[in-house]
């Protein structure tokens, strides 16, 4: 059920195609902080960071825009020595992740030099632990998935663009960025169940590898702060 519903998302997202080679649009990209909320947040209690990035169609003299997002989140990662042939060591890394994608409906008044929004959200929350064994140079030698599960997602959220720079006397014909707007907002994200690795689940015993599954809701509340731009 949950991977249907994720896939009824993604098929909306795409049915938005078509919007942008009629409306003018807008794409942007931030910095993203993560905050785990109720059953996530008693499984994972640290912060949570990545990037997410926006693009949305424009309806002329509508308030409305439609688009999607994606965000990409680590929210646990750590590094152990490893003897690869001693007395050469390795660095393997594990990673803890959440990628996120989401159809994406934003209200928002016209243009100007202080833009507030109010977005709705539907999509999925796909979640993945994966080790990668580096040498001392940082160069990866190999990689493998841990675990991963997806389950649906959806929320809403607010915020404010603040224009930072306007191409002056633009023409109707030109195309290019018209305008460049700081965005800072957060969003309260609501994630279905799913079964996902933490920080430490991952204990190895000599040749022998346990994995600790935890099973919860994947809520989520973010802040974001990156830069939107109107073409």
């Amino acid at each position: 059920m949950k991977i249907r519903i994720s896939y009824i998302a993604l098929i909306g997202l795409a049915a938005t195609l078509p919007l942008f080679a009629q409306a003018p649009f807008e794409a942007g990209g931030s910095l993203t902080l993560a905050f785990p909320q109720n059953e996530f947040a008693d499984n994972v209690d640290n912060l949570g960071f990545g990037a997410s990035g926006n693009f949305l169609a424009r309806f002329p003299g509508s308030p409305l825009a439609i688009g999607g997002s994606f965000t990409f989140l680590i929210y646990g990662s750590e590094t152990r020595k490893e003897p690869l042939i001693p007395p050469v060591y390795v660095d393997v890394t594990t990673t803890n992740a959440i990628i996120m994608g989401h159809v994406l409906l934003r209200i928002q008044p016209s243009d100007g030099p202080l833009v507030p929004y109010a977005d709705g959200l539907l999509g999925f929350n796909f979640l993945t632990t994966d080790s990668r064994i580096e040498n001392e140079q940082g160069e990866e030698i190999a990689s493998s998935n841990n675990f991963r599960d997806i389950t649906f997602g959806y929320g809403a959220g607010a915020g404010v663009k603040i224009r930072v720079h306007q191409k002056p006397d633009r023409k109707s014909w030109e195309t290019g960025i018209s305008a460049v707007y700081l965005d800072l907002g957060a969003r309260y994200l609501m994630g279905g169940e799913a079964e996902y690795l933490k920080k430490g689940s991952i204990e190895i015993d000599g040749d022998d590898v346990r994995y600790t599954v935890v099973k919860s809701t994947t809520d989520i509340l973010t802040i974001h702060a990156g830069v939107m731009m109107t073409f």
